[in-house]
């Protein structure tokens, strides 16, 4: 598929599922088709693979948080990121951070919050709760680079991470087996300095002359 084809897919119960590529793949939610329209296709001008839903709860059941309900063949999907609008009815936004922030599977998700309204306390709110931003509507691009860049520049720093625990785990591997070969490495010398027979031999045979 070329870069900026648009790939749609569908889940159960209906829904509004679109797929493009490439590169960090964001899960936008939103009650206003009209609000995901748009942010689809600022996420889209700043390659990202998008998928949006409707609600909080399709959310949760792309996701496969809803129990056994839901888009299951989906659930591998990785996501980078999720933006979710804070009003919405049945789970709001914020409903929808919280059951997130509490997945030991999707905690470490970053999520950013979109809302039409500028309510400080709510705001205050979502961020105590672990939002990665909030964002006010209508959504720039210049606020859709700024979020991809955080999370790349997370992303990054994950795999800088993981490689330094690797290389930390290979070397205490090696440490682990270290001691057997300098042992082994010992007995080796040791062996090498015990005297032969043959050099017994020779030596009592020269001290009976002697005598």
């Amino acid at each position: 598929m070329a870069v900026g084809e648009v790939m749609r897919m569908e889940i159960p119960a209906g829904g509004d599922l679109t797929v493009t590529s490439p590169e960090l793949h964001v899960l936008a939610v939103d009650d206003s088709i009209v609000d995901r329209k748009v942010i689809e296709r600022l996420l889209r001008i700043s390659a990202c693979k998008v998928t949006t839903v409707e609600s909080g709860t399709r959310a949760l059941q792309y996701l496969g948080l809803d129990g056994d309900k839901g888009a299951s063949h989906l659930k591998d999907l990785k996501v980078n990121l999720i933006v979710t609008d804070y009003s919405m009815p049945g789970l709001t936004g914020y409903d929808l951070l919280k059951k997130l922030k509490e997945s030991s599977a999707f905690r470490e998700i970053p999520v950013v919050i979109m809302s039409s309204e500028n309510i400080l306390p709510r705001i205050e709110q979502c961020l105590k709760e672990g939002a990665e931003d909030f964002l006010l509507k209508p959504v720039k691009l210049a606020d859709v680079k700024r979020i991809k860049q955080l999370i790349m520049r997370n992303e990054a720093e994950e795999c800088k991470t993981l490689s330094h625990s690797n290389k930390r785990k290979l070397a205490q591997d090696i440490d682990t087996t270290s001691p057997s070969s300098s042992s082994s490495s010992h007995d080796d010398s040791s062996l090498k300095d015990f005297p032969s027979s043959k050099r017994i031999k020779s030596e009592s045979e020269n001290l009976s002359s002697l005598l």
